[in-house]
């Protein structure tokens, strides 16, 4: 069974929405090292949402009466990826992982697994390795349908831990490919220790998590460690801001595309998940027309009142 959260990271009242600046941050000159201004012939596109176990998907994108059991296989028919948080609260065995893995059947789908929280928010990351391997012995049995895999730490852990940091990343395999998301307002301060901390991700050959949400701007940082990136997006339930900001991720995203990025995951999240469809559907067709792409989107069974209008 998938396990059943919302995005509360970064989440401000409704009536405080036209209060923020949505504005994303300007492009970081270091972008110019990663992207050389030519764009990638074949560049890979995904989208997904954060969980399949939606109920509220029933009668919208699922068919009426879908058991639980069998949202994963409808779920592929709508996104051609998904951020898969499961993985963060439980290590999976191959089996589990497997049966997943076989809904995505012959498609061009990615699951971009979670690290277990008990790695990365209980105590140290030293002594970690025998987690570590458990966790990367069950993600890698999605095989083909394996994305990246990111690596999140706690809002609590600082640049003054950025060692141990560090000394975990340069322990993983080199032949598997992960995104770190940091949320201690320490690392987004210009300086030092954000400086080390993109670089070392680009000698590592690992990518940087921007996280884009209401409350915690400093997290949309646009800073590109390698060719990829790892986008995760928080509406707020179709508010009209949804649609502006998506228009300005649109435009950043097109940019990156004309200058070489080569893989771009997307990730649609929302602090309650129940119309998430809707908004990919706006971000599928802006990209689509923007950028002259194909990018799946969800199919809805039933008129959504507004949304083709």
């Amino acid at each position: 069974m998938e396990k059943i959260a919302t995005m509360e990271f970064g989440k401000v009242r409704e009536n405080e929405l036209d209060q923020v600046d949505f504005s994303l941050a300007k492009e970081p000159v270091e972008n110019k090292k990663i992207l050389k201004g030519v764009p990638a012939k074949h560049p890979k596109i995904y989208v997904g949402c954060a969980k399949w176990g939606r109920t509220e998907w029933v009668g919208k994108i699922y068919p009426p009466k879908t058991k639980e059991k069998d949202f994963l296989q409808h779920y592929v028919q709508h996104y051609n990826s998904i951020e898969l948080n499961a993985t963060h609260y439980k290590i999976y065995n191959t089996e589990g992982i497997q049966k997943w893995a076989e809904k995505a059947g012959n498609k061009d789908f990615k699951f971009c697994p979670k690290m277990y929280k008990g790695v990365t928010h209980f105590g140290s990351l030293k002594g970690k390795e025998f987690l570590t391997d458990e966790f990367l012995k069950g993600v890698l049995a999605f095989g083909k349908h394996l994305g990246p895999i990111f690596i999140q730490v706690s809002e609590s852990f600082s640049p003054k831990r950025k060692e141990e940091l560090f000394d975990y990343l340069k322990g993983l395999p080199t032949d598997l490919q992960f995104f770190v998301e940091v949320r201690h307002p320490d690392w987004f301060v210009k300086g030092d220790d954000s400086n080390e901390l993109f670089a070392t991700l680009n000698k590592l050959n690992m990518g940087a998590v921007i996280t884009d949400t209401a409350g915690r701007r400093d997290c949309a940082h646009m800073h590109l460690t390698i060719k990829k990136t790892f986008i995760r997006y928080v509406g707020n339930s179709l508010h009209p801001t949804d649609y502006t900001r998506i228009d300005a991720w649109v435009k950043r995203m097109k940019y990156w595309l004309d200058n070489g990025l080569q893989e771009l995951y997307f990730f649609m999240h929302m602090h309650n998940e129940a119309t998430s469809p809707e908004l990919t559907v706006y971000l599928a067709d802006k990209m689509n027309k923007e950028v002259g792409l194909d990018i799946i989107k969800p199919t809805f069974i039933t008129k959504q009142k507004g949304l083709f209008d």
